[in-house]
């Protein structure tokens, strides 16, 4: 029996059209975060950014904080593509890692959307936990390594231990966030995260 010439959607073609519709949204969210802030941005103008009603793109992202993950996630990607060392090495980590601190100091909009949901996350049913528990300790891993391997050098003073150095640089950059977005033109992320490292290394591996 002929279907008249209807075309059916499989299962994988809508899962392949939702991520799509999912990636346009978030796209559009990171915009107008970045051009708006995190106060004036509204889900209304996401949606329409989109191209999509303010009804559907709660249909894919049912909470707001749900949303504000993604982009944070997709602000994580993109920061990769842009600044990782395409080779890993200490110095190259520690190069990338203060060339993302003063890439940060230019998104004034972004750097306050992670502040301010890092701080509701902390309980396991806030929708942007797992991202920061994934992101905290990715972080904590990719730093230690390279401290890790500067010790294995003999680069680093005695009595710093890179796992729980790795642990303070991570909560440093995240402190450093908050005042700078308190008080921008007194604190400069990325010479004290600079003044940190230099603190952990001896004087001839500086």
């Amino acid at each position: 029996m002929s279907d008249g010439g209807a075309r059916v959607t499989t299962s994988s073609e809508g899962y392949a059209k939702g991520r799509a519709r999912r990636a346009e949204i978030v796209t559009a969210a990171v915009a107008v975060y970045a051009d708006k802030g995190f106060h004036s941005a509204s889900l209304r103008e996401i949606a329409k950014r989109a191209g999509i009603s303010h009804v559907g793109l709660h249909y894919y992202f049912p909470s707001r904080e749900a949303l504000l993950a993604a982009v944070l996630e997709r602000r994580d990607e993109e920061d990769s593509a842009l600044l990782a060392p395409k080779v890993f090495t200490p110095r190259a980590v520690v190069r990338h890692l203060l060339d993302l601190a003063d890439h940060n100091a230019r998104r004034r909009g972004m750097v306050e959307l992670y502040v301010r949901l890092a701080a509701e996350a902390i309980t396991e049913d806030h929708p942007a936990h797992r991202y920061f528990r994934e992101h905290y300790r990715s972080t904590r891993e990719y730093v230690h390594r390279a401290l890790r391997e500067l010790a294995e050098r003999g680069a680093l003073r005695d009595g710093v231990d890179p796992r729980v150095a790795a642990a303070g640089f991570g909560a440093l950059m995240d402190g450093l966030q908050v005042q700078w977005l308190t008080s921008p033109d007194a604190v400069d992320m990325g010479a004290v995260l600079g003044s940190y490292v230099q603190q952990l290394l001896k004087e001839s591996s500086a």
